[in-house]
């Protein structure tokens, strides 16, 4: 059985305090960066090496400031004593900025600890070297972290929404949708509208959202919007301005709608019906001759779309004459948008198609 080493005073001016283990073992503790070592690096020429490499900044420091930032050290807490030690600024800003680019491109958490860290340890290591490979090692990434500081992250900007609300010299509007999810799930998103006290700019932010759990009633959207406001200590009572919906009759019912039951709280607010909206109706019902040219378009699109050689004949086509597009898009009648989108490539690539149904 190996000899167990005591600690010695005169270890302090090599940076180095210690902790003692339930069976009674003692084990050197750095208390410039809180690192514990093994009892059998007890030793002067160990603690000697580990203050050299790791802190040669402190090398020719005094035994008194030793003994001041050891006390600083012992005044500190609990963690730092068990070896605990704070994740350092740098690391720490580092992965707020990896979580927020895979909110942005709506990554998966655990792609920050399985391909980020891995790709960029091998960059570092083989471009800046080991010793700066190591400090890469130390960013935070694991799936639970980036999880936190995504939610972090999202709570602060509310909060900071939240507050400009508040200080906002003007009532704010509000824009909200329900809507189902392909996970059959009812969610129900919030867009504000407001005037920024300091630059009186109109700003316009994406509020909250949150799923109906049960129905989607208007008593439900009604009492989940009431709530919300609730919980942030905001008066939405007197600073709500307008809100705009769309038709359905849950949120533009004249009796038992949203707007409804928020005229009786708020007699004052102005509601409003969302205008992609009356424009999407008002498609629906086109004149006969534009009709006919719908149709007709939508007929040449599925002609050189739907079949498998004729769609790879015009992509070679359009290849060989420089076009900037080379597939047409398809006509999907429940997106509000999908019109406008596909007469506009077809339009843009009108020259091809001649060309392709000419030699059809």
């Amino acid at each position: 059985m190996s000899k167990k080493r005591k600690y010695d005073a005169s270890y302090v001016k090599l940076g180095f305090t210690f902790i003692t283990e339930h069976d009674g073992t003692q084990k050197p503790q750095c208390f410039l960066c809180g690192k514990v070592l093994a009892n059998g690096s007890m030793k002067p020429a160990k603690l000697s090496e580990h203050l050299k490499t790791v802190h040669p900044g402190n090398v020719s420091d005094s035994v008194d400031d030793f003994h001041s930032k050891r006390a600083r050290f012992e005044k500190s807490g609990t963690l730092p004593k068990l070896g605990f030690t704070p994740t350092q600024k740098p690391c720490l800003e580092a992965s707020y900025k990896v979580a927020y680019r895979i909110a942005q491109q709506k990554k998966p958490h655990t792609i920050a600890e399985t391909l980020v860290k891995p790709c960029a340890l091998d960059i570092v290591g083989l471009v800046c070297g080991k010793d700066q490979k190591k400090k890469v090692e130390a960013v935070p990434l694991s799936n639970d972290v980036i999880h936190s500081r995504i939610v972090e992250m999202s709570s602060n900007v509310l909060k900071q929404v939240i507050e400009e609300l508040k200080s906002s010299p003007f009532p704010f509007s509000i824009q909200l949708d329900e809507s189902t999810d392909v996970s059959q799930c009812s969610q129900l998103l919030v867009f504000v509208r407001y005037v920024h006290h300091d630059t009186q700019s109109i700003k316009e932010e994406f509020l909250f959202c949150d799923s109906l759990l049960g129905t989607t009633k208007a008593s439900d959207v009604f009492e989940l919007i009431k709530i919300f406001f609730m919980e942030q200590n905001l008066d939405w009572k007197t600073k709500i301005g307008s809100i705009c919906t769309d038709g359905a009759p849950a949120m533009l019912g004249s009796t038992s709608g949203f707007a409804a039951l928020v005229k009786k709280e708020i007699p004052h607010v102005i509601i409003t019906h969302c205008f992609l909206h009356r424009q999407a109706l008002a498609s629906r019902t086109l004149p006969t001759f534009l009709k006919d040219v719908m149709s007709k378009c939508v007929k040449i699109i599925n002609f050189i779309r739907a079949r498998a050689l004729n769609h790879r004949l015009f992509k070679t086509l359009c290849q060989e004459m420089g076009s900037q597009h080379e597939v047409l898009l398809y006509y999907t009648e429940v997106r509000w948008l999908s019109r406008g989108q596909v007469l506009k490539r077809l339009f843009e690539l009108r020259e091809e198609v001649l060309h392709f149904l000419k030699d059809k």
